[in-house]
């Protein structure tokens, strides 16, 4: 008998026998990794701030055959900038909600990202970790909804969910993030501020930078940083949550502390992004509770291997990894959480 991944549902259980809850895992913490502190916190900006200078000084030094690199750190040095809007979309960066809202926003400008409709999607995306049709970050497609796509659309999610996955995060954000009317209440008028103070700063930052530096010089110092950030959005975020047996579960059987616990991924990254990106990827006590500053994720993590360490998925970052997820992670599929286009091709 086949046991179905994808639709039935997974029972974890304590060490007393107990199902498995959120409280159970959180209450096993230690409270160390909820408190804030301040110096961290605007030490770790500080730092930021000096790392993307150091890649622009390097940008505008370097001879030609080693911009490359220099491109490669300044990108990854604004991811920094990303995860530090993302501790205050969580509110974790700041016990002042104007400090982490307006921190969000500045540190977000750079980008070109709206940070209140990131900061409600994201949140979004927290409640309802992988549950199928629900969850808005890297969900698989149901293979019948992709069969009735048009062939362009078709065309261009094997695109996205194979070789070229470093676009996830571009196509995210130009098609998420800027609509306010798909906001409600409150929401909508959060959204439509965030989103006309970027489209206000891009309307006086580019052309001054054309006229001072040139369209050359825009793409140099801006456009090539800007994409090595979104490569490594879409690499960290299509890792977290992705693997060849880890199912997207349908409402009825999704269950919170299953999803968060073993629906999350633990990726080792080089040392260096580490570092340039706040320990982001050391993500599974981020979804055990978003309440957690970056830099407590490293305890918080050590504990959750030692109270749950048999539940927990770890990976390293490497080839072989991507390789996986970009050949046979595709389409939705009720027995084996996955399966790939070729199978559902041949099928």
């Amino acid at each position: 008998m086949t046991t179905s991944l994808a639709t039935s549902p997974i029972e974890l259980t304590s060490k007393d026998g107990a199902p498995l809850s959120m409280q159970a895992i959180i209450k096993s913490l230690p409270k160390a990794c909820f408190e804030k502190n301040a110096r961290k916190a605007w030490l770790g900006l500080l730092i930021n701030v000096m790392l993307v200078g150091v890649g622009y000084l390097a940008i505008a030094a370097l001879p030609w055959y080693l911009l490359p690199l220099a491109w490669i750190w300044t990108g990854t040095a604004l991811t920094g900038f990303f995860v530090l809007g993302h501790d205050c979309g969580h509110r974790s960066f700041s016990d002042r909600l104007w400090v982490n809202n307006w921190v969000g926003h500045l540190i977000m400008l750079p980008l070109i990202y709206p940070f209140h409709s990131w900061r409600i999607l994201h949140n979004w995306h927290h409640v309802h970790t992988n549950e199928l049709d629900v969850d808005n970050a890297w969900r698989p497609f149901m293979p019948e909804f992709y069969s009735e796509l048009n062939p362009l659309l078709r065309w261009g999610y094997r695109r996205m969910r194979g070789m070229f996955w470093w676009m996830g995060s571009i196509i995210h954000w130009v098609g998420l993030h800027f609509d306010w009317r798909t906001f409600e209440g409150k929401a909508r008028s959060q959204v439509k501020f965030s989103s006309l103070l970027v489209l206000a700063f891009a309307a006086v930052a580019f052309p001054a930078l054309i006229w001072s530096i040139g369209i050359w010089g825009v793409v140099k110092f801006w456009l090539l940083p800007w994409l090595i950030f979104h490569f490594w959005m879409s690499t960290f975020t299509i890792v977290h949550h992705t693997a060849a047996d880890i199912p997207f579960m349908p409402t009825a059987q999704w269950n919170a502390a299953v999803a968060q616990l073993t629906g999350t991924v633990h990726c080792d990254y080089p040392r260096w992004v580490e570092f340039l990106c706040h320990d982001i990827n050391v993500h599974i006590p981020h979804h055990i509770s978003t309440a957690i500053p970056s830099y407590n994720l490293r305890m918080a993590h050590q504990s959750l291997k030692d109270h749950w360490g048999e539940y927990l998925k770890e990976r390293k970052f490497n080839w072989a990894l991507m390789r996986e997820i970009t050949t046979q992670c595709h389409l939705h599929d009720s027995e084996r959480a996955y399966q790939s286009f070729r199978e559902h091709h041949q099928a």
